[in-house]
């Protein structure tokens, strides 16, 4: 081969590595700009989500202490003019005994407990006050308290006559007002409370009678529009509790039933294939129109109580359905095809592979799409309320079959609350129990994966 020759053939050969060196430094920027891309979208994603959490959390953690009064009340007996507390006697037929007991609930019921409640505020207010100025002194406790202390002395009457030592929540406004909460510049025709209240407050705070103490009322109380201050999320919390207990009675069996059918025995032919996409639809479907289905058929048709946990549940429960079933159909095709062949081999039968080598190795995830669809049937809203659970419900449920709200439902409620100054924290503190529970699930689904994972 000539001088010339050479000379073209390594030409040639510089030429194309100069283009597979121009073509790695184009894929190379291509993959750094691809990299900087994506981290710059976990960045804004996190950084978005970190602003959420702590907005809520910056409104919602002082709900968590609520203003408490802290006062000696002393139990007057001429003010508390009622009978002894019956006792039901040997020959008295329950009718007759509870004719009795009502007469004398009826007795507590017409004692004046502002009275004794304003007496105990005048003790630790200074100078004289007026009895036309007593509208401005109840206005300091919350109105619900006075049948927390008539309910203290009907569990034991023997405390008429003694001063006994009592925590009563701050009314709402007060409450209000002394988180600062209000602009204290406004005039008072546009202020909640009377100048004297305002007075009273600040001058009640100083002196520590009204103090900020944690919220037990926020956890223990039912829904009140009465008395806002003792609003509480008690009722919530058990419709929310019997709807998933009914959710997971009934979805996680028949999901994981459906899809162990659906994945391990059933023929392939055109019906499962039907089945298979209805069921891939119907996770597609708004969960509105689920709540839609459910007033239809379980209150109209069947005629099931309107607002009652059971109904919700078994809307919740044809809801989370689709998901379970997809995760566990997930889940078992994950486990490799020489699993099964290993147990047929050694003959197994085809019941046996799937339930003594298949299923438990796929129950870490069976376990982490059924939590999963728990919790995010959990956070569900608006199928609630076209079954009637933004009801305003003023008692805790005592069964799936009594009428009560859930959660988010109460979420929704508060946040439409007139009385947005309150409400907004109360709203945000609601919002962070309700994401405590879920994230509390999805732990457990985190815990629950990492203890039965099989590393291959």
């Amino acid at each position: 081969m000539t001088t010339t020759n050479l000379d073209t053939v390594d030409s040639r050969r510089r030429q194309r590595l100069d283009t597979v060196q121009r073509s790695l430094k184009s894929r190379h920027a291509r993959e750094r700009r691809f990299q900087g891309m994506g981290l710059f979208a976990v960045i804004t994603a996190l950084v978005l989500v970190t602003i959420l959490f702590a907005s809520i959390l910056m409104r919602g953690v002082p709900a968590f202490w609520q203003a408490t009064l802290y006062l000696d009340v002393h139990l007057d007996p001429e003010v508390i003019q009622v009978d002894e507390r019956p006792v039901r006697q040997a020959a008295e037929s329950p009718a007759q005994f509870r004719e009795r007991e009502l007469v004398w609930l009826n007795q507590l019921g017409m004692v004046n407990w502002n009275g004794l409640i304003d007496e105990a505020l005048k003790a630790h207010l200074p100078g004289e006050i007026e009895s036309r100025q007593t509208r401005d002194l109840r206005a300091l406790v919350a109105s619900g308290e006075r049948f927390a202390l008539r309910d203290r002395v009907m569990e034991n009457p023997g405390l008429i006559g003694q001063t006994i030592s009592v925590k009563m929540l701050a009314s709402a406004d007060v409450d209000v007002w002394l988180k600062g909460n209000i602009d204290r510049s406004l005039a008072d025709s546009r202020q909640q409370l009377s100048a004297q209240t305002r007075e009273w407050a600040d001058y009640l705070k100083e002196q520590g009678v009204i103090r900020n103490s944690f919220s037990t009322a926020l956890f223990l109380n039912t829904d009140s529009r009465s008395s806002p201050a003792s609003a509480g999320l008690a009722g919530a919390f058990m419709g929310s509790l019997f709807m998933m207990l009914i959710v997971i009675a009934l979805t996680v069996p028949l999901g994981v039933a459906s899809a162990i059918y659906l994945e391990e025995f059933a023929p392939r032919n055109r019906l499962t294939d039907l089945i298979e996409i209805n069921i891939n639809n119907l996770a597609a479907v708004p969960s509105i129109v689920f709540g839609l289905l459910g007033a239809a058929i379980f209150v109209g048709y069947l005629g099931l109580p309107l607002s009652a946990p059971l109904v919700g549940g078994l809307v919740l429960t044809l809801m989370t359905l689709p998901t379970i079933i997809i995760a566990t159909r997930a889940a078992l095709r994950s486990i490799p095809p020489s699993i099964r062949q290993a147990a047929l081999g050694i003959g197994a039968s085809r019941v046996q592979t799937v339930f003594h080598h298949v299923l438990p190795l796929a129950l870490p995830g069976i376990l982490t799409g059924s939590i999963l669809g728990v919790a995010q049937a959990l956070g569900e809203t608006a199928p609630l309320l076209l079954i009637g659970m933004n009801a305003f419900v003023a008692n805790v449920p005592s069964s799936p079959m009594d009428q009560a709200t859930a959660l988010p439902v109460q979420i929704y409620l508060w946040q439409g609350n007139e009385l947005r100054n309150f409400f907004e924290a109360r709203t945000s503190a609601a919002i962070i129990v309700l994401l405590g529970l879920m994230l509390s699930l999805n732990a457990v689904a985190i815990w629950l994966r990492k203890k039965f994972e099989t590393r291959w």
